[in-house]
């Protein structure tokens, strides 16, 4: 499988498919859609928050959907960087009481605990090389948005 490295809006589409037909593969080879986490002690659980946030934010870089594509490596070994209450303004966090930042190599796992049912959730991942964040922040779609 060949991953488009661009950034034109056909290669991050191209990427967002590889990023949905990777976890239709995953689920399907896990049915528990989950694996156990050892910082955490705990199963971190896959759900359609975490493919459709995972593609509209890993999707924007080919380091991130290549981070992707080690799910399982990372939801095993990632380990706790921080914790903190979930963003009030973001509907799609509000079922978390609290976040977790966790971190695997250049892997970034943003994981929401969900007191309701006592799961560990995996919101997202990224690429977090020093590379990818210096390209970000010369990126001139970030400085119009900053405008």
């Amino acid at each position: 499988m060949e991953i488009p490295q661009g950034k034109t809006r056909e290669e991050i589409k191209a990427r967002e498919k590889i990023i949905k037909d990777f976890y239709a593969g995953w689920i399907a080879n896990n049915p528990s859609k989950s694996v156990w986490n050892k910082s955490l002690n705990a199963p971190i659980r896959v759900k359609g928050i975490s493919i459709n946030e995972t593609y509209e934010h890993a999707a924007r870089s080919y380091e991130s959907t290549m981070e992707v594509l080690r799910l399982t490596e990372i939801l095993s070994e990632a380990k706790i960087g921080s914790i903190g209450p979930h963003k009030t303004d973001d509907k799609n966090q509000k079922s978390f009481s609290k976040v977790l930042v966790m971190r695997h190599n250049n892997a970034r796992l943003i994981v929401g605990y969900q007191p309701s049912l006592g799961d560990y959730v995996q919101y997202s991942i990224t690429c977090t090389s020093s590379n990818i964040l210096n390209n970000r922040k010369k990126s001139p779609q970030r400085k119009r948005q900053k405008k």
